[in-house]
């Protein structure tokens, strides 16, 4: 990151030609003046530009905006096309099979550096965010990545040195040297940075541990293909731990990587990357490779970290795993081989790799990434696979985290909960925090148990993960260090809540605290200050009806929901309750066509197939008896839903199937009085009114 000058411009970057149309309004790019020209019919406003980011690949511009906000411009510089262009439309994800997903309007949130960008491109970042204006006043020491960032403050250091006679040692550096660092340690003071991650605290420190800070994104994120490719822009950390290489324990970043960043092994010693551990294969490349000598094909890098590139800044595949055009075939997922020879095709390189390779090193890859492809489509045919995977000596911690995140979504409790209570003492803290959130979802006595002992889990990221399992938990019931654990991990949660109270998701999850605990006008203060920050918020919009809902205020509850659904009208949840708005004011016509619209946007939503089924009950008995089967079916830990489908069934003359279902239900539920009462009365002759 370096100041705007017009020395800069004219070293560094051609002028603009012509101007680019965005959404019908026209920016110019008037370098001489040092300002972003905005045309609309109403007349043109000027955008002075202050900072510039980057420069490998792209230049992008900072422009201050009103309460102190500095916004990335809506035009960029491309460094090797020597051409201006669209930034937010770069930076769309393209996804295989034509869908594109929406474009960020510039001037919102995620361009705002102050927010967006956190400490990453500038050193000892203070964002200075004052909550009740909303306003910034941020402030760094220096643009770009100091020596403070990675060893700490040096004024100490600088103290010792110049009393210190030349070209006598240092008697004490006062620094944090890498050199003591352990591997992981080196690890986790690049991701900080590196990673498309979850900040949990305000604050990483050099030795702290990564996870202790941040939550990482895995593979349920649409911006990664189903085998853990980038699709979109990932920052390195998730494919990095895929690799087998930083599984080993033997490599870190600093082995391939300088201090600053810049690659170690060039020309000629490119491979030497991989030494001490592959010597073989660096002393005998061409025999590996099968390219010739002084060919790229012939450099490890080609092939196991090859590149691609997104929103016009190249990336290398960090994951180290080998060529899979067999992965291109199934998943549309980038491979090596295809990207340099781009005038072939997937089943080409297939041929090849396999003619090269006896050992079918794809078929793994893709067996895990066919678990993650049904997974993300609830697919749960192939949840034994899935349950398997997970409980795999040889596991992946990304695709186990991944498939327990997407796993959630499923009603096989009998299945899951099993596994969940055994991933949570998996060595990795990221498996385990995935498998304390899920079971966060699915109450048991045993899970709650598992929840406790994990408020004295090593990891914060596991401890935050049950203090929000336990949100709603009596502590009163509790006692000595027990309680003080819950209490503590509790306290840490409220904290991640609120480590960026600039984000409206900060804003928006503090408002579902508050509605959990029936705190209902805490709530929609919560939703009110996220809606202010993120207009187009749909959830927090739905959650804030929900509070008005709850507060006998159908009126606003209405409108906050019919401005959800302008802006998605396939919204699953806005339609929920829309539906049930509609329900409770008698317009059950409406109410009818939400839930409609509901089951349809989510096929899986037994709340709105139960609500259809009472809905349908009075005059279309068939129909509701079939809503209620899906319910039963749908979420069979709800003994309610099997309880009114056996109710309807009876109602509809099928006795028989509504013992069966009873019957069912008092051996998995034997609490459940209403289900005994009429299984009791139906037995019994009853009609079971």
């Amino acid at each position: 990151m370096q100041p705007y000058t017009t020395a800069f411009a004219g070293a560094k970057i051609t002028p603009q030609k012509d101007p680019i149309s965005i959404n019908e309004i026209q920016y110019q790019v008037d370098l001489s003046e040092g300002v972003v020209v905005e045309t609309i019919p109403e007349g043109q406003t000027k955008y002075p530009i202050k900072h510039v980011i980057g420069g490998k690949n792209v230049f992008y511009f900072l422009t201050p905006l009103e309460k102190g906000r500095l916004q990335t411009l809506p035009v960029a510089y491309d460094v090797n096309k020597k051409e201006w262009f669209d930034t937010a439309s770069s930076g769309m994800r393209h996804f295989p099979g034509g869908e594109r997903a929406q474009v960020v309007n510039w001037k919102e949130s995620p361009y705002t550096f102050n927010t967006a960008c956190y400490s990453c491109h500038v050193s000892q970042l203070s964002t200075n965010y004052d909550f009740t204006t909303d306003t910034y006043h941020t402030t760094w020491a220096e643009p770009g990545i100091n020596c403070e960032t990675c060893h700490g403050p040096s004024a100490e250091h600088n103290k010792i040195a110049k009393a210190t006679p030349k070209g006598q040692p240092l008697t004490d550096l006062r620094l944090i040297s890498t050199k003591t660092m352990t591997t992981q340690q080196r690890n986790d003071l690049c991701l900080s940075c590196h990673a498309k991650a979850r900040p949990l605290t305000i604050e990483y420190q050099p030795k702290e541990l990564f996870l202790d800070h941040f939550d990482v994104v895995t593979l349920e994120d649409p911006d990664y293909y189903p085998d853990g490719r980038d699709l979109g822009e990932n920052y390195t950390y998730t494919s990095w731990s895929m690799s087998p290489c930083v599984k080993s324990g033997k490599l870190d970043c600093l082995h391939c990587h300088t201090s600053s960043g810049r690659y170690r092994f060039k020309r000629e010693k490119f491979n030497d990357a991989c030494l001490p551990c592959h010597t073989d294969k660096v002393n005998s490349p061409v025999e590996h490779t099968h390219h010739p000598a002084e060919s790229d094909g012939n450099k490890c890098i080609s092939c196991h970290m090859p590149m691609t590139s997104f929103a016009r800044m190249g990336r290398s595949d960090h994951s180290m795993l080998p060529p899979t055009p067999a992965l291109t075939m199934a998943y549309a997922s980038p491979n090596a081989c295809n990207n340099c020879h781009q005038d072939k095709d997937a089943p080409w390189a297939d041929k090849y790799v396999r003619m090269w390779r006896t050992r079918d090193y794809q078929a793994p890859l893709l067996q895990r990434a066919a678990l993650i492809d049904a997974a993300r489509k609830r697919d749960w045919s192939k949840l034994p696979e899935m349950v398997a995977y997970i409980q795999s000596h040889d596991r992946d911690e990304v695709f186990a985290t991944s498939l327990i995140r997407l796993m959630a979504a499923s009603n096989e409790d009998r299945m899951i909960t099993p596994v969940l209570l055994d991933a949570v003492k998996d060595p990795s803290p990221l498996v385990r925090s995935a498998a304390i959130e899920a079971i966060a979802l699915r109450p048991s006595p045993e899970g709650v148990q598992a929840l406790l002992d994990a408020t004295g889990d090593a990891s914060r990221l596991v401890r935050i993960r049950a203090g929000a399992g336990l949100a709603l938990f009596p502590t009163d019931r509790l006692e000595g260090e027990t309680k003080a654990r819950v209490e503590k991990a509790n306290q840490e949660y409220l904290a991640f809540l609120m480590a960026r109270p600039d984000q409206w998701t900060s804003h928006y999850n503090m408002g579902n605290y508050h509605l959990n605990h029936g705190e209902l006008k805490d709530a929609l203060a919560s939703y009110q200050a996220a809606l202010e920050r993120e207009p187009q918020a749909v959830m927090a919009m739905v959650n804030a009806s929900i509070a008005y809902g709850r507060l006998r205020e159908n009126g606003k509850a209405e409108e906050l929901l019919q401005s959800a659904l302008k802006l998605a009208p396939d919204n699953a949840a806005a339609n929920f309750n829309m539906g049930l708005v509609k329900a409770e004011s008698g317009e059950l016509q409406l109410a009818e066509k939400y839930l409609r619209n509901t089951l349809k946007a989510d096929p899986q939503m037994a709340q709105a197939a139960y609500n259809l089924c009472i809905l349908l009950s009075k005059d279309r008995l068939d129909e509701a008896v079939t809503w209620c089967r899906q319910a039963a079916e749908l979420r069979p830990q709800e003994p309610n839903y099997a309880y009114t489908y056996a109710f309807f069934l009876n109602q509809k003359g099928d006795r028989e199937g509504a013992l069966r279902t009873l019957k069912a239900v008092v051996e998995k539920f034997p609490r459940h009085k209403d289900s005994a009462m009429l299984l009791e009365k139906i037995s019994s002759g009853g009609k079971g009114q």
